[in-house]
């Protein structure tokens, strides 16, 4: 099961870190950081998954 969330978590990262391409560098890097959160929170803290 742990494996399985860890893949979840890198392909949600990668996937919403990808929106972040189409922003100015610093509101990337800003974006990246949402983006981990939001993964982290979806996979290991929501009970969604």
């Amino acid at each position: 099961m742990d494996s399985t969330n860890r893949k979840i978590f890198w392909i949600l990262f990668t996937v919403l870190s990808l929106f972040g391409y189409f922003l100015p560098f610093a509101w990337a890097v800003a974006e990246m950081f949402v983006a981990l959160f939001a993964s982290w929170w979806i996979v290991y803290r929501s009970g969604w998954i």
